[in-house]
């Protein structure tokens, strides 16, 4: 892809006129559309307005790939999973698990992931199959990997959920208050500290943060990819510790930190 390739790519992305992008840098719109048929590149000062402006890297939009890649929104189907979840909850008896499959998918339905056409449900799905793919067969974990969003981004209320007691409390633990940037830390901390407390709450809360980082190049601005970054380096060490201390789970933990590491380390070198 050439450079006004990217350029044209970054603007149609976030629904922009060459006009927007124009009035913006404080340039005319014929020098956007002139970069975006390649008659002329940027120079340096406009390449960092550009890259401020889309928030994205430098070498986003000055990298010319003679190569490019297919991505993929979704790996596996959610419906595939749920068929999955069901029918392993069925072989194990995991009765609030069956409860919590139906009631997450009708929670979330009409939900789509940041930035992207895939239902929401793919989520929680996709950490109810992680943690059944990690031989857990523990019903309240599992039972709460669906549920964990349902009280921060649905209509749903503690006491409604179909399920025990226990299951109920993991996601009121998982279930953060809405923050902004000058309260987030004074938010942020005491959740993280609750969830360390709680075993079957911190795996349940790494899985999520590795669902979440897999996904975040095409959810996040470049600022919310540095903040993910930055606070799973600072919160998760801890959440890995309280499942590697206990020795049911231990093996979850090494896969965990292994992938989360690794996707910590992809992004740092790519941004």
């Amino acid at each position: 892809m050439s450079i006004g390739t990217n350029i044209k790519s970054l603007r149609e992305d976030r629904k922009l006129t060459q006009n927007q992008v124009a009035d913006a840098l404080g340039i005319t719109f014929q020098a956007i559309s002139s970069w975006e048929r390649d008659e002329y590149k940027p120079d340096t000062d406009k390449l960092i307005k550009l890259a401020e402006f889309f928030d994205v890297s430098v070498s986003a939009i000055a990298e010319e790939k003679s190569n490019t890649f297919k991505t993929k929104e979704v790996i596996y189907d959610w419906e595939h999973m749920k068929t999955y979840v069901k029918t392993t909850a069925r072989n194990f008896k995991l009765s609030n698990t069956l409860k919590a499959v139906d009631y997450a998918v009708d929670a979330h339905e009409g939900q789509k992931r940041k930035r992207s056409s895939t239902p929401y449900i793919y989520h929680p799905l996709n950490l109810a199959c992680h943690a059944l793919a990690m031989d857990i067969r523990d019903d309240a974990v599992v039972a709460a990997c669906l549920l964990h969003d349902v009280i921060e981004d649905c209509s749903s209320k503690l006491e409604d959920l179909p399920v025990d007691d226990e299951v109920k409390e993991l996601v009121q633990l998982l279930t953060c208050e809405k923050t902004n940037d000058k309260n987030r830390e004074a938010i942020i901390k005491p959740y993280y500290k609750a969830i360390a407390g709680n075993p079957k709450a911190a795996l349940i809360k790494c899985m999520d943060r590795c669902n979440n980082l897999t996904t975040m190049s095409w959810g996040l601005s470049r600022d919310r990819i540095y903040r993910m970054i930055k606070e799973t380096e600072e919160y998760y060490p801890e959440l890995l510790k309280t499942i590697k201390d206990t020795t049911e789970y231990n093996n979850a933990a090494w896969l965990l930190k292994y992938q989360m590491e690794s996707m910590l380390d992809i992004y740092k070198r790519l941004m």
